[in-house]
């Protein structure tokens, strides 16, 4: 990993920088977009549910062929004079041919080092701009990346309190896009719990638990996380990295002390 330390600025509630801060060596990580999509697709494929088919579907009935000389097909046909053909593949209430079984592997496995170094990859990508803006955020008055604020950030209670520094911040312009892209899903989705549809907002990264993970909550597509509990996933959701991400002091200073002791992976 590149030695070479990198400083930021650190922005209070009214937008304007108060401090600078040494950054953790994993920002200097070079962009794998290949690792990292690797990682994103090892933590979506945990939460698949196995799937199985009973051994007896489509093979419960006393369907018999009838044979040749009759010039219809030799498949098994059910008793009477209907003739409708049962049991075998493709006919009505017939078995599969190949069932799903829940015994099939579709955990896909990666290596703990390839996984440490795509999550690092996410992280570095955030102090990008290209590639946070070619992933589609509206960063035009953000003021830099990536963008650390002060932990009184954290003690912010309410959704407007929230919006009034994303404002000065320049964040949110992001949070605007996302509320114009919701719409209704098309499809049978609607009916399963899934309704509407939007894209991703910004991601908020703090040290520990605060009451900003219920003050953001009403903004639509934000995320807040504490920065132990990062992943591929989150800061690069779809496997596209680049997610427009608030650091803040206390969460860069965590970030360092984890993965100098190798706990964040």
């Amino acid at each position: 990993m590149p030695t070479k330390e990198k400083t930021a600025n650190i922005y209070n509630l009214e937008g304007k920088p108060v401090g600078t801060i040494t950054l953790p060596q994993v920002f200097a990580t070079p962009l794998r977009p290949d690792v990292i999509k690797r990682a994103v697709l090892s933590i979506q494929s945990r939460r698949l549910q196995p799937q199985g088919r009973d051994p007896m579907a489509g093979k419960r009935t006393s369907a018999e062929s009838r044979g040749t000389g009759m010039a219809i097909a030799r498949v098994p046909r059910i008793k009477g004079g209907s003739g409708r053909a049962a049991f075998a593949p493709s006919t009505v209430g017939g078995r599969q041919p190949q069932p799903p079984v829940s015994a099939k592997r579709i955990v896909k496995a990666i290596p703990s080092k390839e996984a440490r170094l795509g999550l690092f990859s996410a992280v570095a990508a955030t102090a990008a701009r290209d590639v946070v803006v070619s992933r589609g955020h509206a960063v035009e008055g953000v003021p830099e990346f990536p963008l650390v604020v002060d932990d009184a950030f954290c003690a912010l209670g309410k959704a407007r309190d929230v919006e009034a520094v994303l404002g000065r911040l320049g964040v949110l312009g992001d949070v605007s896009r996302v509320r114009a892209s919701r719409k209704i899903r098309a499809g049978k989705g609607k009916r399963r719990g899934r309704k509407m549809k939007q894209a991703v907002g910004p991601l908020f990264v703090v040290a520990e638990n605060c009451s900003l993970v219920e003050a953001a909550g009403n903004l639509p597509g934000v995320g807040v996380v504490k920065v132990g509990d990062l992943n591929a996933e989150l800061l690069a959701p779809g496997a596209c990295a680049g997610r427009l991400t608030v650091w803040t002091r206390g969460a860069v200073e965590r970030l360092r002390e984890l993965c100098s002791v190798g706990v964040v992976a």
